[in-house]
């Protein structure tokens, strides 16, 4: 009776350790795909996006005119 509960105590431990370890595998391949998409995806990259900004200065409506009195 004892040797066939070490063994189902190992079974389980071995079953907990193989779904570990696909974990890990399945992180580390998401994260691979999110740090380089494969070519000919429709996926942007924050460094592919365009600049939407404005660029930085005062506009034409906001320059302050000095006259001299």
């Amino acid at each position: 009776m004892k040797h066939m509960l070490n063994v189902c105590l190992l079974g389980g431990v071995l079953t907990l350790f193989s779904i570990f370890i696909k974990l890990i595998s399945l992180m580390k391949s998401l994260q691979d795909l999110l740090e380089s998409p494969s070519p000919g995806s429709s996926w942007t990259t924050r460094g592919q996006l365009p600049n939407t900004e404005s660029p930085r200065g005062i506009c034409e409506h906001q320059r302050i005119t000095v006259t001299n009195s």
